[in-house]
């Protein structure tokens, strides 16, 4: 079993950012970030592709939504993945999910490729 905890959410002024923090407690592969908004289905933002420290081009990948604004990273030491969220509108506010693999390397947009899930952290966004 691994856990996973999330951090950093919080409110933030339009055009401000926040950064989103997600310690497993044990070995993942692919890591990702989901959000849902109130009412809403949960959709996906960002994955990181698993590979072992070495630079892939073309490993992390984002919503439309969010390109350019948003960046996904990962500590392989710390077993944790980060969402630097910058330019943030008040579209963005939503509850962000962490989410992980232990058998996928890469698990793209996909909810269903990921076996386990942090219990969420609250982003709002004022105008």
């Amino acid at each position: 079993q691994v856990q996973l905890v999330e951090s950093g959410g919080g409110l933030v002024q339009a055009g401000g950012s926040l950064r989103l923090a997600c310690a497993a407690s044990g070995r993942t592969y692919a890591m990702g970030w989901f959000r849902q908004a109130p009412g809403k289905e949960r959709d996906f933002v960002a994955t990181n592709t698993w590979t072992g420290g070495k630079y892939l081009a073309g490993g992390n990948s984002y919503a439309d939504s969010v390109k350019g604004r948003f960046t996904i990273s990962r500590d392989n030491a710390k077993n944790t993945v980060y969402l630097q969220m910058n330019s943030l509108k008040p579209e963005d506010a939503a509850v962000y999910y962490c989410a992980a693999s232990t058998t996928r390397y890469y698990g793209g947009s996909d909810a269903d490729n990921y076996d386990y899930w942090g219990q969420g952290t609250q982003v709002t966004v004022s105008s």
